[in-house]
């Protein structure tokens, strides 16, 4: 057990180690995963004091835009193809006749330019300078540092697209995104989800894992109580079905050790991303999902 440390989904103090994982991406430095007894929420401990430096490394490619490989070509192919398909989904489930939309976490501010070619007025929080000044030019619109540096507004749609299990202050910043939602307005949240077939196969290996970037490790239950925790109403929950594949070949390529994905990577990869998705079917447990809640 670890002292003086507590659960921030259920607040119990009974933590134990769970897995030991090592961060592929920039330092290959290796961090412990901790476990609750009593809900079962994993989190990364302890959390690096100068942690901004994990992500300063053009191997970090939602910061930088880069292209270099295989992996890399990938993803900007699966981002291109979600662009869309995220503003279609917003459009669903938006209720408020207002198309006000605050991306939180923007990175390099894609998605909020592909809102603003859909008719959505986008605002755009990035904490990090290199993706902000990115996204700024991408979107023609000046992206925020921070909460507090947006005026008063009101949002009908904000989006956090793999950015939660990135936050340190999670409550604080859930309340304050919770209290720039109209009222009926709808928060869509996007984070892995180690329950899910890759998420077993790889265990310390599983890409998604992300440390120390990634702080905390949801399950469906602890999403659900979090939400509720905060007042928010889930609506829905939707599978993120081509993550699945791009973590599954990532997995495989740091499982072989490899710097670089080869042909024989790329197919183990991608036949294990296909089996989670099919697997996911009846488990429900897709390797990303979105949770879309409303205040």
């Amino acid at each position: 057990m670890t002292a003086n440390l507590s659960c921030p989904i259920c607040n119990a103090q009974s933590l134990t180690s769970f897995l030991k994982v090592k961060d592929y991406t920039v330092s290959q430095e290796t961090f412990e995963l901790l476990r609750c007894n009593n809900c079962a929420f994993i989190l990364t401990h302890p959390v690096p004091h100068d942690l901004g430096r994990y992500y300063e490394s053009p191997q970090y490619i939602s910061h930088t835009n880069k292209t270099s490989g295989i992996t890399d070509l990938l993803y900007k192919f699966a981002r291109t193809i979600t662009l869309r398909w995220k503003t279609n989904l917003i459009n669903q489930y938006n209720t408020l006749p207002a198309r006000r939309l605050l991306d939180y976490g923007c990175g390099t501010g894609a998605f909020l330019a592909h809102a603003k070619k859909n008719n959505w007025t986008i605002s755009g929080v990035e904490p990090a300078a290199q993706p902000r000044a990115t996204a700024t030019t991408a979107t023609q619109t000046q992206i925020a540092s921070s909460l507090q540096q947006l005026p008063d507004n009101k949002y009908s749609v904000i989006t956090l697209w793999h950015v939660l299990e990135h936050i340190q202050d999670l409550h604080p910043i859930l309340d304050q995104l919770k209290s720039k939602l109209d009222e009926n307005g709808t928060i869509f949240i996007a984070v892995p989800n180690h329950n899910s077939y890759d998420g077993q196969k790889y265990k310390a290996h599983w890409a998604a894992y992300d440390t120390p970037r990634h702080l905390w490790h949801f399950t469906q239950p602890n999403m659900r109580e979090l939400l509720k925790q905060h007042g928010l109403t889930l609506q829905d929950t939707i599978p993120m079905k081509l993550d699945a594949l791009y973590v599954s070949i990532l997995s495989e390529r740091y499982k072989s050790k490899q710097t670089s994905t080869g042909i024989t990577t790329l197919i183990r990869g991608l036949l294990t991303g296909v089996k989670s998705n099919l697997s996911a079917l009846n488990s429900k447990e897709y390797s990303s999902l979105i949770y879309i809640a409303r205040k």
